[in-house]
């Protein structure tokens, strides 16, 4: 049996997943770093096996697309690289296993596996709670409303009559 990593933190993974063109995605650089090879070693495997990356599973970025994810970091890790990075969604890190072939790869890429699971989970709950916040939020503002209408009519029951009242209907005028 292969000799086994120390589990890497899903914390250290899920800060390496990144928003780009409205999917998440990991940088060629830090999925190399994981798997501990070079980038380029990385993009080469890639490139030998391309038929297995279609564009939902890795792009290359763009100009602006580097530039706003650099502008979000005070310090970058990412100077002096000749060309964009490519980019690998949650199945384009699942194919690398298949053409990266070391026992740190099957590791990594479980480890990796999870960390997208566990973002998935956390959005789900979080989108959970929010519906649940905003439905009591609603019937709390029904409620509100309700209550504030009881208080009001409460309050001109509890008022006396502004000034007495002559009697409706047929007087003898004996009434004082």
């Amino acid at each position: 049996m292969a000799e086994s990593l120390p589990p890497i933190p899903v914390e250290s993974i899920a800060s390496r997943i990144f928003l780009v063109r409205g999917q998440k995605v990991m940088l060629d650089s830090d999925l190399a770093e994981l798997y501990g090879v070079t980038t380029s070693a990385l993009n080469q495997a890639v490139r030998r096996n391309i038929d297995r990356f279609p564009s939902d599973f890795m792009f290359q970025m763009t100009d602006s697309e580097f530039s706003n994810l650099k502008s979000q970091f005070v310090t970058s890790s990412w100077g002096g690289r000749r060309k964009l990075p490519l980019v690998f969604t949650e199945q384009g890190v699942s194919m690398l296993s298949s053409v990266l072939h070391s026992e740190r790869a099957i590791q990594v890429n479980i480890a990796i596996m999870r960390a997208f699971v566990q973002l998935r989970e956390m959005l789900s709950t979080n989108k959970a709670l929010a519906q649940k916040l905003s439905e009591l939020e609603r019937k709390v503002g029904i409620h509100d409303q309700t209550i504030v209408q009881l208080i009001e009519a409460i309050r001109q029951l509890m008022e006396p009559p502004a000034k007495k009242r002559n009697p409706i209907g047929f007087t003898t005028g004996e009434e004082g």
